[in-house]
């Protein structure tokens, strides 16, 4: 595969280190191949800015250092320095665990009070001996484990979770189909080992994913789900620092049960609509599901096996009013498309089932700069409509789900996927761009 692959990537960010060489790239995979042979220092990540192509490579991660925002830099962190489950045995565990199972704090690797170790960096130099974290330089079949600084116990076990997929009570390996999007199993940690947060908790992230307003999507305990049409299931995270991240659950190797050839008309909002109608309601042609012009896009045929993204007929991957697609037309990103309804009456007659229902999420201020405020809110200060930010009318912008795919811009709902002062939106009047919304910091009034 790709050396990237091996990567985490975060755009927008920079971190503090000490500890870098510099290099001119002219590409991150180019810079990726600079901290593969780095020979400095063990490189954890590295830094690219696009217009510069300068190349930073780091001796530390966003786990170690402080993180700052840095509008042109992209940061990439390696995966397996992000990692907090095992695989395997643990050979390669780079994790950050410094208490054995028992809850003893672990002696460093390079000191030798009060054990002398047989094990030490410089006897072992790739077996990632740093502090006192826990590994296994012995590929010991009992995982990752530490010299104890209790003087009368040489060396204990460390408490890591797996990283492989979790096992249901008959034994099966759990699997999905499509997207995830009917997953109902109980994998409950995220691809890198962190334990989800529960979906009726707001600690440590506030949300809007609740079973009141989402009663149909299976939000149980922790478990990992897909409410919202997202590549593969998520959960939010137990960690301060990593709002959510996706879980490995493979999919299933039996194909998913054939439901019939689909809708040639539009029944409800239309998700289920398989026919070969190809032009907007405005007269657009449709653009192809699986190019990347006239309008790039994030949905590819091969990540949505299920959601029938063929040719270039309308659809509804994401849970729009009705079956849409992207335009030919340069400057119309998008547009709904018109189908018959299945009932042979016009649409305009549908009544209010072509009205999307929006239930208003609880959250009526926005913490620190907004960054994570999910709520529904879509009025600005002096009272304009918000812009839908997939819509490029009245303003064309850059500030697309796309581009910004974990600042959850969806609808026309206030948002700050930018790092600004506070949740803000583009705005339906042609005269006005943006505005910020009508919304207070939380700790500026009291909460209910």
């Amino acid at each position: 595969g790709d050396v990237l692959d091996d990567y985490v990537r975060t755009d927008g960010v920079w971190i503090l280190t000490q500890n870098k060489q510099s290099y001119q790239t002219n590409n991150e995979k180019e810079c990726a191949e600079k901290c593969e042979a780095e020979r400095s220092f063990n490189c954890r990540a590295f830094l690219f800015t696009r217009k510069k192509l300068q190349c930073l490579t780091l001796a530390e991660n966003a786990k170690t250092t402080v993180m700052f925002a840095s509008a042109d830099a992209a940061l990439y962190e390696k995966r397996i320095y992000l990692l907090e489950c095992k695989r395997g045995i643990g050979k390669d565990y780079r994790g950050t665990e410094a208490r054995t199972q028992r809850g003893i704090p672990c002696q460093k690797w390079a000191e030798k009070i009060p054990h002398k170790p047989n094990y030490t960096p410089e006897k072992y130099p790739n077996a990632g001996l740093e502090e006192n974290y826990c590994r296994n330089p012995d590929e010991d079949e009992s995982g990752p484990w530490c010299y104890t600084t209790v003087p009368s116990i040489r060396y204990d076990y460390c408490n890591i979770p797996d990283c492989e997929d979790q096992v249901t009570q008959t034994g099966e390996v759990e699997c999905m189909q499509c997207n995830g999007e009917d997953y109902h199993g109980e994998v409950s940690r995220t691809e890198s080992g962190l334990e989800c947060q529960r979906w009726d908790a707001q600690e440590p992230h506030m949300h809007g994913f609740t079973m009141k307003h989402y009663p149909e999507k299976d939000l149980q305990k922790n478990y990992c789900r897909n409410p919202d049409g997202e590549l593969r299931p998520w959960c939010f995270t137990m960690s301060l620092t990593k709002r959510w991240e996706y879980c490995k659950i493979p999919r299933c190797a039996t194909p998913p049960p054939v439901s019939g050839p689909g809708s040639q008309c539009l029944s409800g909002k239309g998700e289920d609509y398989r026919g070969r109608i190809a032009i907007t309601e405005s007269g657009n042609a449709c653009q192809h599901w699986n190019t990347q012009f006239p309008h790039k896009h994030g949905w590819i045929p091969d990540r949505y096996p299920c959601k029938g993204l063929e040719e270039n007929y309308c659809r509804n991957p994401d849970g729009e009013k009705r079956p849409w697609c992207y335009t030919m037309n340069s400057s119309v990103r998008w547009e709904y498309c018109t189908i018959p309804t299945c009932g042979g009456r016009e649409q305009g007659m549908t009544g209010m089932n072509n009205v999307p229902i929006h239930i208003p999420l609880t959250e009526e201020c926005y913490q620190g700069k907004g960054q994570s405020y999910r709520g529904t809110t879509s009025i600005t200060a002096s009272g304009k409509n918000c812009q839908a930010w997939n819509s490029m009318f009245p303003h064309r912008h850059e500030k697309t789900p796309d581009r910004f795919p974990d600042a959850d811009l969806r609808e026309n709902y206030c948002r700050n996927p930018d790092d600004d002062n506070g949740p803000w939106c583009f705005t339906t009047d042609p005269s006005t761009l943006w505005e910020y919304c009508n919304l207070k910091r939380c700790d500026d009034h009291t909460q209910e």
